[in-house]
């Protein structure tokens, strides 16, 4: 039989058609589960609060779908209606799930993840009753179409949007890449020793003490955005009434040797045949991680920059921020002068704020103030695809 002779909708459908529309819906569930996990498995952790939406965003759209599929004409439009909403809700149970499940470590602080797994399913149960109970009474009032549908979407603007003040109330204390951002620039652009070093403002009086700011969970989960884009490398600068963020380019943690040679999205061949490999190797034999920049096409007039970050075996997760704090400050360094497109220009940067960063022991007192305002620096969060290590 074939998926034109489904017949879904039709009186006359036989049961045979009826099975073949499930097999197809739960065949393409199941490969959009399967490629889903493969895809973002990694990321599902590090930007929990991100997925935790997209699941209800996911389930609403196959909620919607499933209520338009009986005006779709039958057979082979329905047939993909009906599949495209299985495979949201197959998205929705991968995203939700595994979301949830760091959310609950995070929320379990004295180790009670089985008592709060329990609560919150007791909870859900408590509220699904509640919601039969007023849905019963409320379809009994609605007759008409455009009142239903009108119910319907009011119902579900509200779902979503209390579930994103939920997750915007959630305070993370890992440093994912949207929060290394924020945390990272505010706090090397408030180190005015470092910033009359690099000539960053040079209107700053010398320094007379070292005071840097260190924003907490609290305070960078009001200046987060639940979605954002991936491997961007953003400059946030903290004023008294408002927050400027500047878009420095962007990123990639844990490449592999062909794509740190291939200078992945920069479109520069110049850059990719000339790298010093024995230079770079030389200036971070004693680092977990080697750094080069390239440039992006230029947005109005504002250069932008992409940061290719290996890693060396061994490398661990203190090891990572630094990794990415560099990239940052180099990306900031090098977006502020003109230097063309000269290779050793650009290495003459990174060489310098790496130095920089080891003057003094700078980022190692950067990670033990993280630590005194709540981050928990000992959790993996910037790799949201699987990392390579490599061994010089």
């Amino acid at each position: 039989m074939t998926i034109s002779r489904v017949g879904v909708g039709n009186a006359n459908a036989s049961p045979t058609s009826a099975l073949l529309l499930h097999i197809l819906q739960d065949i393409s569930g199941r490969i959009a589960t399967i490629c889903f996990a493969h895809r973002v498995g990694t990321a599902l952790e590090p930007e929990c609060k991100t997925y935790r939406l997209a699941a209800d965003v996911f389930n609403d759209v196959a909620m919607i779908l499933d209520c338009l599929s009986p005006g779709v004409p039958a057979g082979p439009p329905r047939v993909i209606v009906l599949s495209t909403a299985g495979v949201l809700r197959a998205l929705c149970g991968v995203a939700g799930g595994s979301s949830k499940a760091s959310l609950s470590a995070h929320f379990a602080k004295w180790g009670n993840l089985a008592e709060l797994n329990a609560k919150d399913s007791s909870q859900e149960t408590v509220i699904s009753l509640f919601g039969m109970l007023v849905g019963s009474v409320v379809i009994s009032h609605i007759t008409n179409f455009s009142t239903t549908w009108l119910l319907l979407l009011i119902l579900l603007s509200l779902h979503l949007s209390m579930n994103y003040a939920a997750v915007r109330a959630v305070q993370m204390t890992s440093l994912n890449r949207q929060r290394a951002n924020i945390v990272f620039s505010t706090l090397l652009d408030s180190d005015r020793g470092l910033a009359l070093e690099l000539d960053l403002d040079p209107t700053t009086p010398t320094p007379s003490e070292k005071k840097w700011i260190i924003l907490t969970p609290a305070q960078v989960s009001k200046h987060e955005r639940i979605f954002h884009r991936d491997g961007a490398l953003q400059w946030t600068q903290q004023h008294s009434s408002n927050t400027i963020t500047h878009h420095l380019g962007s990123a990639q943690i844990g490449v592999s040797m062909s794509t740190f040679l291939g200078g992945s999205g920069s479109g520069n061949t110049s850059f990719q045949r000339t790298l010093p490999l024995q230079r770079l190797a030389a200036v971070f034999a004693n680092e977990f991680h080697i750094l080069f920049l390239v440039p992006l096409s230029n947005t109005e007039g504002n250069a932008k920059w992409h940061a290719s970050i290996l890693l060396k075996r061994g490398c661990a997760v203190e090891h990572q921020l630094k990794a990415w704090a560099h990239a940052l400050l180099a990306a900031r360094v090098l977006a502020r002068i003109t230097i063309g497109s000269s290779v050793d220009a650009v290495l003459t940067v990174v060489e310098g704020t790496l130095a920089l960063l080891n003057t003094e022991n700078r980022f190692e007192g950067y990670l033990m103030g993280l630590s005194g305002v709540g981050w928990d620096v000992d959790i993996a969060a910037l790799e949201t695809r699987g990392g390579r290590r490599i061994d010089i």
